[in-house]
């Protein structure tokens, strides 16, 4: 593992750092950002959404002042393998950039598009083989991102303490974004697809009773809610399976990292509690 470049955030430090992964056969970037002191700190993982790297959420966030405050390591890795044998897409939802956290299965995204074995199996061991951690984590994302968080927390529940969103694609079965990127990644076989739609899995109830809540924020003027984005699938799913989603729909936020950065704080005190517990 390589260390490209060192800051002092918050009391903290942020590192950004580039290794070689064998989930996905290149190298991988992401940012860390550890809190004052020597620890151990509890993780969250950070999952960002369509065309961002590791920086987006690291450099717009905002989200260091409130880890430093609770003792709490953030990672954000990149949303895709990139690079010059990677497989793209011209469109900016398919290919690097849009790994949509899933291992693919087709031709010619199956060699390097393995980004849900990445963050459960590789980037964890990386993390707890390199920094003082508890080896206890949360996970959270936003968009595609928060699509990932969800579903990774659902189908890896011992993995995780807790779990939140930020304007997830809810339910990626039930929108274009997801018929896109699952058509390509998993093939045609709607069922494989569901064993990756956050809100199929709270209704099948898959994870059991291990999130006491599941925290949603969603802007009202978000130009992807109705088509995209469908968070009342996930509303619904909880109810029909016992689980508490906790879905709080900002008035006037759109897509943009000013919403999260207006309730961050909020997401990074909720997982903190959790993983003190």
């Amino acid at each position: 593992m390589q260390v490209l470049k060192t800051h002092a955030v918050h009391g903290g430090t942020l590192n950004y750092l580039r290794h070689d992964s064998v989930s996905t056969g290149t190298t991988m970037t992401l940012s860390v950002f550890t809190p004052p002191g020597e620890g151990p700190f509890p993780v969250l993982i950070w999952l960002s959404g369509l065309t961002c790297t590791e920086d987006n959420f690291t450099t717009k966030a905002g989200a260091y002042g409130a880890a430093a405050e609770h003792g709490v390591i953030i990672v954000a890795p990149d949303t895709s393998p990139r690079g010059d044998e990677v497989a793209d897409d011209p469109a900016y939802d398919l290919g690097q950039g849009a790994g949509f956290y899933v291992d693919a299965t087709e031709a010619p995204w199956a060699p390097h598009f393995r980004m849900e074995t990445y963050v459960t199996d590789e980037l964890i061991a990386l993390i707890d083989a390199n920094f003082p951690t508890t080896k206890t984590r949360s996970i959270s994302g936003h968009s595609m991102g928060g699509h990932g968080a969800l579903t990774l927390a659902l189908r890896h529940p011992q993995l995780f303490r807790s779990v939140s969103a930020f304007a997830p694609i809810a339910s990626p079965t039930r929108c274009p974004w997801g018929e896109k990127a699952f058509t390509a990644y998993l093939g045609d076989d709607r069922a494989e697809w569901a064993r990756h739609d956050a809100a199929l899995l709270v209704e099948a109830g898959t994870a059991g009773d291990r999130f006491d809540e599941i925290l949603i924020d969603q802007g009202d003027a978000d130009p992807f809610l109705v088509e995209q984005l469908k968070p009342e699938l996930l509303v619904a799913a909880g109810e029909t399976a016992g689980q508490v989603i906790r879905l709080r729909m900002q008035p006037g936020y759109d897509h943009s990292y000013f919403f999260m950065a207006s309730f961050i704080a909020d997401h990074v005190a909720f997982h903190a509690e959790r993983l003190k517990r």
